[in-house]
């Protein structure tokens, strides 16, 4: 499939596709000494092409990691100390390369560990996983189901976290009554919807209007947003739509004159929209990812090592290329590391068990539970607080952190209903 690109975004593409090149090229994304005990962790998610980014700057952070661990040392197992060696694989967003990904990092390079973004691609690692019993982690916990015994969603608990956007608008902004979405029909999209859906009938929002889903390969958005605020609503939300669909999507909205409420998953490079549509434009802009300069991360609760030193290096190296998957890969790490510690080993199998030991993780935001039964059929999600974010003056602002398992408690019924009207529940999946 080939995808238009935005004008505005040829030299950050530019940029993902040469730096993942040159780690396919080299097959080393971290460096380690000759002497050195290794452990290679494999990283297999697209870094090219119009999902690269939720791959590519994450393989980013993570290299940023492993410098900071091997330079303190090191991951300290029962037989040494060992340095820790990222192996890159592009998987172009493809469930087909996504197989053959999994097989040589685990067949060739030896991983312990393999971290994918997962959705689209989970299928086609599947069958690898369920052979070798690699551990791997996805970003989508919708991957998840009773046959997943070595998948993990550690990190991000996509897209059950957006409740707390909506909760937060409907409670802070209580005069906003009506909405519309709009989302990519595809396994980004669709469980996000019903997520969305719950969400907003669990506040008392209506929706004007079914979701508008459009095609994938969609470049034209002008009549896209011109039919989703054809009845004047007064939000508008993007689920969970790729930024490549965000950012015209949102300056369609600017040039059709919409003043409304604006919320969604993510705002990748939301400086880029507002440059092509104004501060008071983006202003009170809802959706779920900080940066990680902001001070609401140094609380005590926070599990991330320096969020505020990691955003600063990060944003040196990388100029312009934070977003929401930044930290995520990352903050995956500092569990396995912490397990395979705790187990003395590296071995999947070793840290699978000593992760979820007592049904408690350290969290980026905050201890949380491993869950997900009810709705995934197993409990492999690692789900507790999550930030909502808004963009005040032209900078994004964690307002609240929000606890997930307590909308959940209160209204699981009602997300569940439209996962299955969605065709989205574990077992409707195939």
């Amino acid at each position: 499939m080939i995808i238009k690109f935005l004008k505005d975004s040829v030299t950050r593409r530019r940029f993902l596709t040469q730096s993942a090149a040159a780690i396919a090229a080299t097959g080393l994304s971290t460096r380690v000494l000759a002497e050195d005990k290794v452990i290679k962790i494999g990283f297999l998610a697209p870094l090219t092409g119009p999902v690269a980014a939720w791959g590519k700057p994450g393989l980013d952070g993570c290299i940023i990691w492993a410098e900071q661990i091997n330079a303190a040392g090191g991951v300290k197992l029962a037989d040494g100390d060992y340095m820790v060696e990222f192996i890159g694989y592009d998987n172009e967003y493809d469930p087909a390369k996504a197989r053959t990904g999994a097989t040589k990092l685990i067949r060739e390079d030896d991983v312990k560990f393999v971290m994918m973004l997962g959705g689209d691609t989970w299928p086609g690692a599947q069958p690898v996983a369920d052979k070798t019993g690699m551990l791997f982690s996805t970003l989508l916990p919708s991957d998840l189901s009773p046959d997943t015994h070595t998948l993990l969603a550690p990190a991000e608990v996509h897209p059950i976290y957006n409740v707390t956007g909506v909760e937060w608008l409907a409670e802070n902004k209580p005069d906003l009554k009506t909405a519309v979405i709009c989302a990519q029909d595809d396994a980004l999209g669709l469980p996000s919807v019903a997520t969305y859906l719950a969400a907003f009938e669990a506040a008392g929002i209506e929706m004007v209007e079914p979701p508008l889903l459009f095609d994938p390969a969609t470049t034209d958005f002008a009549p896209v947003v011109t039919k989703l605020i054809a009845k004047d609503p007064q939000i508008v939300c993007l689920d969970t739509c790729y930024s490549d669909y965000v950012h015209p999507i949102v300056e369609q909205l600017f040039q059709q004159g919409y003043k409304g409420q604006i919320i969604s998953c993510t705002a990748d490079f939301y400086d880029q929209m507002m440059a092509k549509t104004s501060v008071d434009f983006m202003e009170g802009f809802i959706f779920q990812f900080p940066d990680f300069d902001d001070p609401a991360l140094n609380a005590d609760n926070i599990n991330f090592q320096d969020p505020n030193g990691f955003f600063a290096e990060y944003n040196k190296r990388h100029p312009g290329e934070w977003g929401a998957v930044s930290w995520e890969y990352a903050s995956i790490m500092d569990l396995w590391k912490d397990a395979a510690e705790k187990a003395g080993s590296a071995e999947p199998d070793a840290v699978l068990a000593a992760m979820k030991e007592g049904g408690k993780g350290k969290h980026a935001f905050g201890t949380a539970d491993w869950w997900g039964e009810d709705l995934f059929g197993i409990d492999n999600a690692l789900v507790g607080n999550w930030p909502v974010v808004v963009i005040e003056g032209g900078k994004a602002k964690i307002k609240e952190f929000r606890s997930i398992p307590d909308w959940y408690a209160k209204h699981g019924d009602l997300l569940k209903k439209h996962m299955a009207d969605y065709g989205q529940m574990w077992d409707q999946r195939g």
